[in-house]
């Protein structure tokens, strides 16, 4: 008969077939913790333990009674003498509430990493054992290196879960002494501070298991006396007297100074759970549970430090970024000032086609060019459309109108830009052997049209054909929208998901964690169409700013704005 082994080992009955405690299993403790987990609304929770048999199985019976609730233990630490690894893995894994199991030596120097660590204050709860000495972390310990200041800061707030020695309510128990009558009389008999004192919680469980023996054994003798047989007669290989003084200690029901006594199938106390929170440095009692009748006493008079109790993990709060409406508005209006500007253009182009100067820059070419200017220019308004404005169900529609405003603009724009380049290079970029031909048939270059080395007659620059080279060249350049026709059917580009950005801690003093995401049009082969389309009109723009290169010192009638076109090339690449 044991008043102090806490151990859950020793409820194995094949092991241990005569044990018996008055001090419940280490094991009453989780029951406890389970319902305060509930209570606050926490499903993960972290661990760390000394290495030793007792807290080992204590967890493990911890771990299996979680499962049970629909909670989930995260993160599991333990060590042989130094904390200081296993409490850097609890922060690093942004552990929030923690169950800690070690004696009261280990405790301290928890605690005093706890604290280098900063793994305390409002966001975090620590759940210990009830049964150190009330001021164990005040406690001089040449074992760490922090003052009794840093460790009063590091473990305020934490709550202790203790099994109930000592009778709460005022009755007399078989002794005829009440809980308090009895304290009284052992701190006589101490005659020193009771915190000194070690053991002195358990003085209850002692009392009460001489008590449970000295009834068992009475309740023996009368059962012996029936079969003739007397208690002087034990010893350890009578099986009959060993059977009846089990009978007896497994049928003990009395009131003692710490309560109700009864022992369980496997020999151990059943008895309440106290709850205690230290609050300014001293332990308040917050409540009990009874685990027999799963009934929770509560006080409500628990405190915490950021006024609730704090979150199991992190929360990430997702926020969406939106564009500015100021800088939206502010492009809206500049790119509707150049879609005017490229209508005014467009009509002043056909109103005064017929005049010559307007003939030789090709206007055909300059409709399409400024069509093309004006559908880019509208695909400002699209781009700038988020969720801001709409919602998921018309992205579709916004992407894809993205896509054929900007794709289609650019390829009539410069289309149209990078024909006239075309078409002037092609006729006055000959190679050298055609050059030295043409000085040996017209040496004196009689018979040629002014400005030019091209003869009279022979010029190929006639409208209709740069219209069909024009034609040729922007059906090359737009290959990709059937590409992209296709696309859209066999991958549709809609809005598939959001770009997450760097964590954000808040402004405010909150508990929680920002996550910013971006919403964008996307599809499940986007990086090779955006490959497809980026190759081929970069290899456009880079022979586009060649040829402007090579027709720079070249001057004809026929195109006279080529000069000019070339250099629009020159700022579409930029």
């Amino acid at each position: 008969l044991s008043y102090g082994s806490s151990s859950p080992a020793l409820s194995n009955r094949q092991r241990f077939p005569t044990f018996f405690r008055t001090h419940p299993s280490a094991t009453l403790h989780n029951p406890t913790r389970v319902q305060l987990f509930k209570k606050w609304g926490w499903t993960k929770i972290a661990t760390i333990q000394q290495t030793t048999e007792v807290f080992t199985s204590t967890l493990d019976d911890l771990d299996q009674r979680v499962k049970e609730a629909g909670l989930e233990i995260t993160f599991r630490q333990s060590f042989f003498s130094d904390p200081a690894a296993p409490v850097r893995n609890l922060k690093r894994q942004d552990a929030r509430i923690i169950v800690g199991l070690f004696y009261e030596t280990e405790a301290r120097k928890v605690f005093c990493e706890v604290y280098k660590e900063k793994l305390y204050g409002k966001k975090y709860v620590w759940f210990l054992i009830g049964w150190y000495a009330d001021n164990w972390f005040r406690i001089k310990d040449p074992a760490i290196n922090c003052t009794e200041a840093e460790m009063a800061e590091a473990v305020e707030g934490h709550v202790t879960t203790e099994i109930v020695m000592l009778n709460p309510e005022n009755t007399r128990s078989i002794s005829n002494m009440t809980s308090q009558e009895f304290i009284e009389k052992l701190q006589k008999r101490l005659g020193k501070n009771p915190e000194e004192t070690g053991g002195f919680q358990e003085a209850p469980l002692a009392y009460d298991a001489i008590w449970a023996l000295a009834l068992a054994l009475n309740k023996t003798s009368q059962e012996l006396v029936k079969k003739g047989l007397r208690l002087e007669d034990f010893n350890y290989n009578n099986k009959n007297i060993t059977d009846e003084i089990y009978r007896a200690l497994n049928s003990s029901a009395f009131e003692g100074v710490s309560g109700h006594v009864v022992f369980d199938a496997s020999g151990s106390r059943m008895a309440w759970t106290l709850i205690e929170q230290l609050q300014g440095g001293v332990y308040k009692k917050i409540g009990y549970y009874d685990s027999t009748k799963d009934n929770l006493s509560w006080y409500n008079n628990d405190k915490w430090i950021g006024g609730s109790p704090p979150a199991d993990y992190t929360k990430v709060i997702t926020t969406f970024r939106f564009l500015s409406q100021k800088l939206f508005i502010s492009v809206s209006v500049l790119a509707s000032l150049g879609i005017v500007l490229a209508v005014v253009c467009l009509a002043f182009n056909i109103y005064n086609g017929h005049v010559r100067y307007i003939q030789n820059s090709q206007p055909y070419l300059n409709n399409m060019t400024a069509v093309g200017c004006t559908l880019a220019l509208a695909a400002v308004f699209p781009l700038g459309l988020d969720g801001y404005h709409i919602g998921p169900g018309l992205f579709p529609f916004v992407c894809q109108a993205r896509l054929w405003l900007l794709g289609l603009g650019f390829s009539l724009a410069y289309g149209s830009m990078f024909t006239k380049i075309w078409w002037v290079h092609t006729v006055f970029t000959k190679k050298d052997d055609k050059k030295d031909k043409r000085k040996a048939r017209n040496p004196r270059g009689e018979g040629k049209i002014p400005g030019t080395k091209i003869p009279r007659g022979k010029f190929p620059g006639n409208s209709r054909g740069i219209h069909g080279l024009g034609g040729l060249l922007l059906g090359f350049e737009g290959l990709g929208f059937p590409l992209g026709s296709r696309c859209s059917f066999w991958d549709p580009i809609v809005l598939l998901g959001t770009w997450e950005f760097t964590k954000e801690e808040p402004k405010s003093d909150m508990d929680v964690s920002i996550l910013p995401q971006l919403e964008h049009c996307s599809s499940t082969k986007m990086n090779t169409w955006l490959g497809i389309f980026y190759g081929f009109k970069g290899l456009l723009l880079l022979l586009g700013i060649f040829l402007a290169y090579e027709t720079k010192s070249v001057s004809t009638e026929k195109i006279n704005d080529h000069r000019a076109v070339g250099m629009a090339i020159y700022n579409v690449a930029v």
